[in-house]
């Protein structure tokens, strides 16, 4: 235990944020540096508990208080060890993941829980500064071709793993980089790209091959790939978004979220000048409460629109755990994130229980206005509320709704057999993670639905090791024990 008496006499402490008026005009990360000593003091509030449940809320297994005791001793080159142990990716981890394992942390029960995530990618971030991240090529090769088709969280881990492995591991990509929804979903002030990078370097020097601009399905079939690959890891996300069929829907202004966001990250990029979608001069509404809708309202702040409203049909969640929500549950919380403070300090709002019921169009066939009622919880099945209909303008509408499944594409439509989808719509997979179709897997939202990114590396890393059990008949790789799959015995 790092400190016995550490989470008594410590409270919790995270970096503080830029000045929203500072962060605004830029987009880099919000988050200020946070020194080595007081990291060291969040490390030592952690009890190194009998039964840690923080490795119960990690669907990694991440060893969370093996490296906090070593940051509290300041023994950082095993603390980044211990972490690649069991994820490939802290780094996005770290900065993304909503921190399930924070949740579950015992000192949670009556106090603040340890800063995790905090302390998480500190250890990581330090190990790419100090030359500690460095390739880790397989000893011996397989002779064994692997294609992973996507290159969000859960194609990255099922690559890394399988080129370990020993296995010539080829990573097909759609878009025009490598990435997935951490390049073109996430904006840049939440995770700068350069963490991507600097990770695809250690992934193309250990062997990986990255093939972008392919899109599988399309540009080279499924019985192609099958024929030249002796497995297959479907990895392309649950990318088929939520929409909102109402009048108007068809006017100009109105656009989904991932229609949205990645033009900002391509100016980032510098493949763009400006974004062709702008929210500048406009009213904004976002339609959604999620971390996509604060992305949105973070990015239409920093393009300077003239306001920003979020709706939100849910009614506002509680500050601290509702009773249905007991821990080492994750609970459903009222989240002040960055872009949230900085909407409330441009006179923004964040408005709940209501839901939009028409988009209001000009002469020209762009939306002008947003018509909405509140309504009921849930459990009235959101009937609206007599009396309470208005009417607020909007030039520019983000539906960030979340996602429904897969995109049923030329892909999946050549590689669907009878029981090839699950009840949910998602690709249904055994406990290897091997579909109805032999030799291909299956791995993060693909199969599991929309999910955490947390989620989409461990379901990856399974996933490899299915794969390599396929290949070889036998493996060494890690097998995350997850509630869709078990190891096999």
């Amino acid at each position: 235990m790092a400190d016995p008496k550490g989470f008594l006499t410590h409270d919790r402490e995270l970096p503080e944020r830029r000045p929203v008026d500072v962060r605004i005009g830029d987009w880099r990360e919000v988050y200020q540096d946070f020194s080595q000593d007081k990291l060291t003091k969040q490390a030592a509030r952690c009890m190194d508990c009998g039964i840690p449940f923080c490795h119960n809320g990690c669907p990694l297994g991440n060893l969370i208080p093996e490296w906090n005791d070593l940051v509290y001793r300041t023994d950082w080159r095993e603390a980044i060890e211990r972490l690649h142990a069991t994820n490939n990716f802290p780094e996005f981890t770290g900065r993304l993941c909503p921190a399930p394992c924070e949740a579950a942390c015992v000192l949670g029960i009556n106090s603040d829980p340890v800063a995790i995530k905090r302390v998480e990618v500190e250890i990581i971030d330090r190990a790419f500064d100090e030359g500690w991240v460095t390739p880790q090529p397989a000893l011996v090769k397989t002779g064994k071709k692997v294609a992973v088709v996507g290159s969000g969280p859960a194609g990255l881990a099922a690559a890394q793993q399988l080129t370990r492995a020993g296995h010539d591991v080829v990573v097909f990509e759609r878009a025009d980089r490598i990435g997935g929804l951490l390049r073109y979903g996430i904006p840049e002030f939440k995770m700068e790209k350069r963490h991507i990078e600097r990770r695809l370097d250690q992934m193309r020097a250990e062997g990986t091959e990255f093939r972008t601009g392919v899109n599988v399905g399309v540009d080279i079939t499924a019985a192609q790939l099958r024929a030249e690959f002796d497995a297959v890891v479907l990895a392309g996300g649950a990318t088929q978004w939520r929409d909102l069929s109402i009048t108007g829907r068809e006017l100009g202004g109105v656009y989904q979220a991932m229609e949205y966001l990645p033009l900002s990250n391509k100016v980032q990029e510098g493949d763009l000048a400006e974004a062709p979608i702008s929210a500048k001069g406009k009213h904004v509404v976002v339609i959604g409460g999620g971390d996509t809708g604060a992305d949105c309202i973070g990015t239409a702040i920093r393009q300077g629109a003239e306001s920003v409203t979020q709706l939100e049909i849910m009614p506002r969640p509680p500050v601290l755990r509702a009773g249905g929500q007991p821990w080492p549950t994750f609970p459903i919380l009222f989240k002040m994130e960055s872009a949230h403070e900085e909407l409330e300090d441009g006179g923004g709002a964040r408005v709940y229980a209501v839901s939009t019921t028409e988009f209001v169009g000009d002469e020209s066939g762009n939306i002008r206005a947003l018509r909405l009622v509140e309504v009921e919880g849930p459990q009235h099945g959101f009937k609206p509320i007599p009396g309470t209909e208005r009417e607020i303008p909007a030039e520019l509408v983000t539906l960030s709704m979340g996602f429904l499944g897969p995109e049923k594409g030329a892909l999946l439509e050549d590689l669907a057999v009878e029981g090839f989808y699950d009840a949910r719509g998602n690709v249904a997979r055994d406990k290897t993670y091997m579909s109805k179709v032999e030799g291909v897997f299956v791995a993060g939202d693909m199969g599991r639905g929309q999910s955490l990114i947390v989620w989409a590396i461990a379901e990856g890393r399974a996933a490899a090791s299915g794969v390599d059990r396929f290949l070889s008949g036998e493996t060494s790789l890690p097998y995350p024990i997850l509630p869709t799959a078990r190891p096999l015995v």
